[in-house]
């Protein structure tokens, strides 16, 4: 029931801007930030758990800086009801999701959960189909977990866009790979994407369940523990995590990384997994516990959401053989797709 519903095109909003892919000029309350990529250089600031509370009054951008490296700067909202003012003014963004490709395990039938394993064949003709479906949809930002299968099925459906940018995996594990991951070429940085891995996107982590065969954990404890296991919102398997803790990393990173990204008015494709996007999903549809345990996605599936005066806004998936008939296009994204028309032909 619940899944049927990313496959209808939703609603219809019209905005009067053509989406400028190439400025990275936005607004702040009355300051202007000029968003260049001079490298790519991200400092996330979550390393622990303890990252999990929310700085709600700052987000981050990347700024042009005097080197060629470009860091993601905090900047601070204004205080008092002027982040609420930011959000109505924001300009429209679109925000993609896919759940990463059948995995090795997917196809084994196996608990996966934060286990690093890669694509399958069919998993990854899922990510090539799913670039082609979102091939006109502009992309200027890319947020993936730690995790292969999903870092596999951003890069392999970026091959797919009509733009040819190039994902680029930001590293900023340390100042040496931050030093040895430098471009310097403008040219080059102009047609690159950044990509940010994060672990709080992660798969919710199966604890003791992780490598078992899914029928045979079903035997061993019951069909209804697993069902419980699996389906329940707040019961985590053993030394595993329940949707509910997933979902607090998740939408806290989501909070605090992305949708300031959204807010600029920088578009942004998320790939990630079933637990960690149904959480995200859960608070942009502000669904509740009951109706988000109920909820099924597809592997390499996109949905497509537009941000736009502080609101998101489910413009449905791509049930159908082309993403052309499929996705109610706002006007802004049918003028980008027209510009790309003009431009590749």
């Amino acid at each position: 029931m619940a899944t049927s519903v990313f496959h209808q095109p939703i609603g219809t909003a019209q905005s009067h801007q053509l989406l400028q892919n190439s400025d990275f000029r936005h607004e702040f309350g009355h300051a202007s930030v000029k968003l260049t990529f001079k490298g790519f250089k991200v400092e996330t600031g979550l390393s622990s758990r303890e990252g999990f509370s929310s700085c709600r009054r700052k987000f981050g951008v990347v700024q042009a800086s005097a080197s060629h490296t470009s860091v993601v700067q905090p900047v601070s909202y204004p205080p008092n009801n002027s982040t609420d003012e930011l959000r109505k003014k924001s300009s429209e963004a679109a925000l993609i999701l896919i759940r990463h490709g059948e995995s090795l395990w997917n196809e084994k039938n196996l608990f996966t959960g934060c286990v690093d394993v890669p694509l399958t064949k069919k998993g990854v003709e899922e990510a090539i189909e799913a670039g082609k479906r979102i091939s006109n949809i502009p992309v200027d930002m890319i947020y993936t977990s730690a995790l292969i299968r999903a870092q596999m099925t951003a890069m392999l459906a970026m091959t797919q866009h009509r733009r040819k940018k190039v994902p680029i995996i930001l590293h900023s594990e340390s100042e040496q790979a931050r030093e040895w991951s430098q471009i310097f070429s403008e040219d080059t940085k102009k047609q690159s994407i950044p990509v940010v891995t994060a672990w709080q996107l992660n798969e919710r982590m199966y604890g003791e369940l992780q490598g078992l065969n899914k029928q045979e954990t079903a035997d061993r404890f019951g069909k209804e523990k697993v069902h419980e296991w699996r389906r329940s919102y707040d019961i985590p398997p053993p030394n595993g995590e329940s949707l509910e803790m997933c979902a607090e990393r998740a939408v806290a990173y989501f909070k605090d990384h992305i949708e300031p990204q959204l807010l600029s008015g920088k578009n942004v494709m998320i790939a990630a997994h079933g637990n960690s996007l149904r959480s995200i999903i859960m608070y942009l549809d502000k669904l509740t516990s009951q109706e988000v345990i109920n909820l099924e996605l597809s592997t390499g599936i996109p949905m497509l959401y537009i941000f736009k005066g502080g609101k998101f806004i489910r413009r449905g998936s791509p049930a159908g053989p082309t993403e052309a008939g499929v996705y109610a296009y706002t006007r802004r994204l049918a003028l980008y797709r027209q510009k790309l028309d003009e431009m590749l032909h």
